[in-house]
């Protein structure tokens, strides 16, 4: 017999589920779009674009949180793109992901 606290669980999981789905694509979104903005500011085109924002993407897996992301565009960018500028690049490529996820 199924009670309402069961139910309750169930539909606690299945939004739970379904909010990590939304976070996971909204993160790769962002991760793409600034990839492809490094790429862009390293004078990249082509495969070198994409391999390079394979490496963006994959470096999100290397820790919780956005400061790996950081780490990798700040190693790869010169010192003309500052700190402020990478974070207000994650911050306008994160709220345009949330955007596109959401619509």
């Amino acid at each position: 017999m199924s009670t309402g606290m069961d139910n309750r669980g169930k539909a606690f999981e299945s939004k739970w589920a379904h909010d990590a789905e939304l976070r996971f694509k909204v993160e790769a979104r962002r991760n793409r779009a600034l990839g492809l903005w490094a790429a862009e500011q390293k004078g990249l085109s082509g495969d070198a674009a994409e391999d390079f924002v394979g490496g963006v993407i994959a470096a999100d897996f290397q820790e919780a949180g956005d400061e790996d992301v950081f780490r990798k565009l700040r190693s790869e960018l010169d010192a003309s793109v500052s700190d402020a500028a990478i974070r207000d690049k994650m911050r306008e490529c994160l709220a345009a992901a949330v955007a596109s996820v959401t619509k």
